[in-house]
């Protein structure tokens, strides 16, 4: 099937299909968590859960990268202490490293004060475990709120996942147990792959809590999840979780849009939360700025901003993440799926 043609028939199969009310492993049941608001920060709705989080949300792989913990775990620390609450992280995000200092920031009364995410990259169910066994020694904590699967960017991930003995099983037991809350997926290489992954859950009667996707200024240009999985997400009630605001950094680099105009096309979308790296106090304070000084984009402004990275845009090389293996780090690391 082409492309196109798949893109077109999922996109309705999503859109059409009933979720069964019923189904035992459709829906999380946990009760939203309510935690301290700041008026700092904008906070939302978290898709169809309940729970209401700060909009803006601190990237975990930024956090692994300063000299020494006491920094990564001060800039952990002042974000929440101005409003963050979403807190985002992977297994494998500085070989542990990212969840480790997280951790050991959430001492002390914090980890009561933040919604805390993680991925595991396992697809099958005995790789799952172990990882998330590790995620919840390292971010000490015996409940993690949200735990996604994490670069869902092969048109066989959805296959594994599901599969008899995929990690859908160990996702679907350890919320039942209590070591999870919601079960969500992320990807950043062709929606193709993100109406897979809806389509497949579908298929099995499950309902994904959330969705993380490259959201920014350059991607309605190209390859665009925007256009192409978010209407499909909001129709399921799919809390929407924007990555890549910056490119990570190729899309400031294009010299088309300020890092605030940035997140301000973010977070005039749909979505949930916009994650964004903070490694520093500079981009934190830009974060917090961002959050003041938000208004929803006008048409007109979203045009203009639109017009300005249409050029550059146009064949992704802003977007690496969608066309080069850079940042694919499963593909690096097989023995990571399982």
């Amino acid at each position: 099937m082409e492309r196109r043609d798949f893109l077109k028939t999922a996109t309705a199969a999503s859109v059409s299909a009933a979720i069964p009310l019923n189904a035992q492993t459709s829906q999380a049941t946990s009760q939203p968590t309510k935690r301290p608001e700041s008026p700092n920060m904008i906070y939302r709705e978290l898709g169809t859960t309940g729970e209401r989080v700060s909009a803006i949300g601190m990237g975990g792989y930024h956090l692994g990268k300063q000299k020494d913990s006491a920094e990564s775990i001060q800039l952990l620390h002042s974000g929440i202490d101005r409003g963050i609450t979403f807190l985002d992280n992977c297994w494998d995000y500085n070989d542990g490293i990212s969840e480790v200092r997280m951790g050991q920031a959430l001492r002390n009364g914090y980890r009561q004060k933040v919604f805390l995410m993680t991925k595991m990259d396992g697809r099958t169910a005995d790789e799952y475990n172990k990882q998330l066994e590790q995620s919840l020694g390292r971010l000490q904590t015996d409940m993690i709120d949200l735990v996604q699967f994490h670069e869902i960017i092969r048109m066989e991930d959805p296959d594994r996942i599901f599969a008899p003995g995929g990690a859908i099983e160990a996702a679907v037991a350890a919320r039942s147990a209590g070591k999870i809350r919601y079960i969500g997926f992320t990807g950043h290489k062709d929606p193709v792959v993100h109406l897979r992954m809806l389509e497949t859950a579908q298929k099995h009667n499950f309902h994904f809590d959330t969705v993380q996707m490259p959201i920014n200024v350059m991607d309605a240009h190209f390859r665009s999840f925007e256009k192409e999985v978010m209407p499909v997400a909001l129709k399921q009630g799919i809390g929407i979780l924007a990555m890549k605001t910056f490119g990570d950094p190729y899309i400031l680099k294009s010299n088309t849009v300020q890092p605030i105009e940035a997140l301000h096309y973010g977070l005039t979308q749909p979505v949930s939360v916009v994650i964004t790296g903070i490694d520093n106090t500079q981009t934190l304070d830009q974060a917090f700025e961002a959050a003041r000084t938000f208004e929803p984009l006008d048409q007109a402004q979203i045009s203009s901003l639109l017009a300005r990275t249409a050029t550059a845009a146009s064949e992704g090389k802003f977007e690496l993440f969608k066309t080069t293996n850079h940042y694919d780090g499963t593909a690096a690391n097989p023995k990571w799926l399982g």
